[in-house]
């Protein structure tokens, strides 16, 4: 992957991290205690990020529902499943039609034709993003991160493990 200033500037979304019933929240910034642009080592050294899991990658201690991914040791994207919501309760499983009353000016992008990828919904505010990968019907998936890492992440078809 090419180099990514992935430091982040200008205004951040405020943070939200009162879950919602039993899910964990996602917002733009990140999860608790860990935001985008962090460093792989600052977060290693601060017991946050976990390699000694039986998974497809590091994971996020007190997170296990989350995926890291770093360019150039920087946080670029999260990857989040079930528990995981936005602040405002989407997630796996929600509906796509409640995804674009929620986010009326997400952008729609198509998988390739044959692939076994699932379509996308990617729901910019200024440098960041959520991409929320669905069936037609459903959220299968939700990242979280910089709006050119998700849009890339989509067209390359790349997935933590």
């Amino acid at each position: 992957m090419v180099a990514a200033s992935a430091a982040g500037s200008g205004v951040q979304a405020p943070r939200i991290t009162t879950p919602a019933g039993n899910t964990e929240v996602i917002d733009l910034n990140g999860v608790t205690g860990v935001e985008f642009g962090d460093s792989e080592q600052e977060l290693t050294r601060r017991g946050v990020l976990r390699s000694d899991v039986d998974a497809c990658g590091p994971l996020l201690a007190g997170h296990g529902s989350v995926s890291p991914i770093f360019v150039d040791d920087r946080l670029v994207l999260l990857w989040a499943d079930d528990p995981m919501s936005t602040p405002e309760g989407i997630g796996a499983g929600t509906p796509v039609a409640e995804v674009r009353a929620r986010y009326p000016s997400a952008i729609r992008l198509r998988a390739p034709a044959g692939t076994y990828r699932f379509d996308g919904l990617l729901a910019r505010s200024g440098d960041r993003a959520y991409l929320f990968l669905h069936d037609g019907r459903v959220v299968r998936e939700t990242i979280a991160g910089y709006a050119d890492w998700a849009h890339r992440l989509f067209d390359e078809g790349y997935s933590p493990c």
